[in-house]
């Protein structure tokens, strides 16, 4: 086996890395070694952390069923991969908003007899019912349009279509409202009878049960009471042994009444609550999966009062090393991530760098550009043992910033908003890499996967 040489420049711009290059099979180099020259930063994901998130949940939450929630691009991490990490830790449902989602997830290879696929955002016009139905897709419906609209497609296909009636219990988003609900009831009925729709089950979302605060308690109980009245008008109609679910990461893991017969992860699938103010990772005994690297494009030498970036929001305040981090919000970093010193005080987003004497934090300094942002490193870069094309880390596994190890949790914080975006914000120009895919998956799941991404 020919293994790639590498000169100790680049040796010493990959020890930054989560990824151990020398434990890599001359194959699993390779592929490292042309992603870093496609393109600037990586995202690495462990196919172990997802797999583990998974199976920690199937156990917890028994006897529910899981439904694994790959929606938009699994959260950023490749959806036919999370896939298979999800029915390979015991799920038995994938779900996904979008109806062209549950498309590429069959003609990506994974079978009608791994899964069942639910699909919940549709329309009634344009919506490729007929091709959904012929793939074994189950599809919510929402409202009498769509009713109608699957129930001409199951005709055309002939063969029943397999659907969950979504009712609104409170998010005002998708579903019937009560008014409605009879209505609906009655046509599902008529359609059921004649053979057109196989009803499966009957869903709903919580709005607020990643919320601590007492009304949004008193709202999610609310939902919850809402939801067991839709069930019991269902009922009433004949539609026995539904299939129900509502709960989501949060409510799964801090309210088992919730559960009912299936629950729907999405975020803890990833590795992290629903929201920071939840826990750590750690807390729940999840991993995050997914670690945002990139090699610094430029480093140099400043003085101190230097203004950086659009706005001269911020100043250095003293002498030391500005480094340009390749990434920016065209790439899917958040343009509020950068900190302030000028006028008004922000901490920015850390950034783990490996210095002479060890990971250091520094932090993203200024407005995000469209391609790139500004880290301060807070002394000459010499000094620190840093130079152009080093290897730096965005966010990953770990105990968090104060530890020298950020996580998408403390980008979440700096920038204002949720774990969610920061990482299902990446953009496809990224390459998304798996560690542990031989280790997990079987031939026949790893021919799923495009052999540029695998790296062991």
């Amino acid at each position: 086996m020919s293994f790639p040489v590498i000169s100790p420049r680049q040796k010493h711009s990959m020890a930054g890395s989560v990824v151990d290059f020398k434990n890599l099979s001359s194959e699993g180099q390779n592929n490292y070694l042309r992603a870093l020259e496609s393109f600037p930063g990586q995202a690495i994901i462990d196919f172990s952390a997802l797999i583990k998130n998974m199976r920690l949940m199937c156990s917890r939450f028994a006897p529910a069923q899981v439904m694994g929630i790959v929606k938009a691009n699994a959260y950023g991490h490749g959806l036919i991969p999370s896939c298979l990490a999800a029915i390979k830790a015991g799920c038995t449902w994938i779900g996904v908003a979008k109806a062209q989602e549950a498309l590429a997830i069959r003609k990506g290879g994974i079978g009608k007899g791994m899964c069942h696929i639910l699909a919940w955002l549709a329309n009634c016009v344009w919506s490729p019912y007929e091709e959904m139905i012929e793939e074994d897709i189950d599809i919510a419906l929402g409202s009498i349009d769509e009713i109608e609209a699957v129930a001409q497609a199951a005709m055309k296909e002939g063969r029943r279509a397999r659907v969950h009636i979504v009712v609104d219990t409170g998010f005002s988003r998708n579903g019937f409202l009560p008014e409605k609900f009879e209505d609906a009831l009655f046509l599902l009925k008529r359609l059921s009878e004649e053979g057109r729709l196989e009803i499966v089950g009957i869903m709903s979302h919580f709005s607020s049960a990643d919320l601590l605060d007492s009304e949004s308690e008193k709202y999610t109980d609310f939902q919850l009471k809402n939801f067991s009245e839709f069930v019991k008008k269902a009922e009433s109609f004949g539609f026995k042994g539904l299939l129900k679910h509502i709960s989501n990461s949060a409510s799964s893991f801090s309210m088992p009444l919730s559960r009912f017969d299936m629950v729907r992860p999405g975020n803890s699938f990833y590795g992290y609550a629903a929201d920071y103010s939840l826990g750590s990772p750690q807390d729940f005994g999840l991993t995050p999966a997914l670690t945002l690297e990139a090699q610094l494009a430029k480093v140099k030498d400043v003085e101190g009062e230097r203004s950086v970036s659009y706005g001269r929001t911020y100043r250095t305040k003293g002498e030391t090393s500005l480094a340009i981090v390749p990434l920016g919000y065209a790439d899917g970093i958040l343009r509020t991530a950068g900190g302030s010193n000028n006028g008004s005080e922000k901490m920015g987003a850390p950034v783990r760098i490996l210095s002479s004497s060890g990971p250091k934090i520094a932090r993203a300094c200024g407005k995000v550009c469209m391609d790139q942002f500004m880290i301060d490193l807070g002394s000459p870069a010499e000094s620190l043992g840093i130079l152009e094309g080093d290897t730096v880390r965005l966010f990953g596994a770990g105990a968090g910033e104060e530890k020298g190890e950020p996580t998408a949790d403390d980008w979440a914080k700096r920038s204002e908003n949720i774990s969610y975006v920061i990482y299902t914000n990446l953009s496809l120009k990224i390459p998304r890499l798996y560690l542990n895919a031989k280790k997990e998956l079987g031939e026949k799941e790893l021919s799923l996967l495009s052999p540029e991404c695998v790296l062991s």
